[in-house]
């Protein structure tokens, strides 16, 4: 009996040892309380307590937490839309026990304020603001729940506007917009390529036209130099410069004969081709030069009488 009687104290003083030492993990805080009273607060590591008279009343987490929220209102233009606001917060090391004691709820409480928030902010605000300025609204978010929960040992790290879903019809017709408007630039772009190739085109014809009209000025330059040429050529051989231009006409009647000749392409052309059509040709250009300079000086004397009277 006597021994039976040892074990059991023996085995009674071990679960006692047992159960006066416990761990706190890294990054925890547990709450002791003796007899229902707040006791103390320990940190991570190997920890003793008095079996039964203390108990560990519940740990709390000191790593960074993260709620999201989603709020849904309505815009300045009447816009409904929902905002998912992401707020980091962790529990301050220092204040584990108005962490602890002071707020149930932290979630439901951080919920809360973020929606007075927000629902505060955004409905001054258009639904294009609410995208450009959503950063304004994260900080507004961040003074509100720093200035109320740091009195319940929370710190708030950070807050994020992560996410703005409007209604989706709004949403249809933002992106029937912004393709209108994509349409309109493309648009005026295409027509500016079009306008810029006409005058591009219309430039490149006219240096043609330009230095086609100077070729053939300088073609026509030196057909006349040749002729001269010709001409003084055929005088200083006694060959007077009538004679001579009817020669030169002749001449140049019978290469372009011979030059069609040549072309086994070219179409079927009906030309005098007698020596005397050479004679005639001169003959009608001078009376036509003859009757232009007369009808020139008739009506020059013409506008000399008309000046006079």
């Amino acid at each position: 009996m006597e021994f039976f009687s040892n074990l059991l104290i023996g085995f009674g003083i071990v679960l006692f040892v047992i159960s006066a030492i416990f761990i706190v993990k890294q990054q925890t805080a547990a709450v002791i309380e003796r007899f229902g009273r707040f006791q103390s607060i320990r940190q991570s590591g190997l920890q003793l307590r008095i079996p039964v008279v203390d108990r560990i009343a519940g740990r709390l987490s000191l790593k960074i937490q993260q709620l999201d929220v989603i709020v849904e209102t309505k815009t300045k233009d009447d816009v409904f839309v929902k905002l998912k606001v992401s707020v980091q917060f962790m529990v301050i090391k220092e204040k584990v026990y108005d962490a602890f004691y002071k707020l149930d709820y932290p979630h439901d409480q951080i919920t809360s304020y973020v929606f007075d928030v927000v629902r505060a902010e955004v409905p001054k605000m258009r639904l294009d603001d609410v995208f450009e300025r959503k950063d304004d609204i994260a900080i507004a978010v961040k003074a509100e729940l720093n200035d109320a929960m740091i009195n319940y040992g929370y710190d708030i790290i950070k807050t994020l506007v992560t996410d703005i879903d409007p209604d989706e019809q709004v949403k249809q017709a933002m992106n029937r917009i912004n393709a209108s408007e994509r349409e309109k630039i493309a648009a005026q772009y295409e027509g500016d390529a079009a306008r810029i190739l006409i005058v591009e085109k219309a430039k490149a014809e006219a240096e043609s036209k330009r230095l086609q009209g100077q070729g053939i000025a300088d073609q026509r330059r030196e057909i006349a130099r040749g002729l001269e040429e010709s001409v003084e050529v055929l005088n200083k051989v006694g060959i007077n410069s009538q004679e001579a231009s009817a020669l030169i006409v002749v001449t140049q009647h019978y290469d372009t004969l011979q030059s069609i000749g040549e072309e086994t392409n070219s179409n079927l052309i009906l030309l005098p081709n007698t020596p005397q059509a050479g004679s005639d040709m001169l003959n009608n250009m001078v009376a036509s030069f003859t009757a232009s300079n007369q009808i020139g000086e008739a009506m020059k004397r013409g506008k000399e009488n008309k000046g006079e009277a």
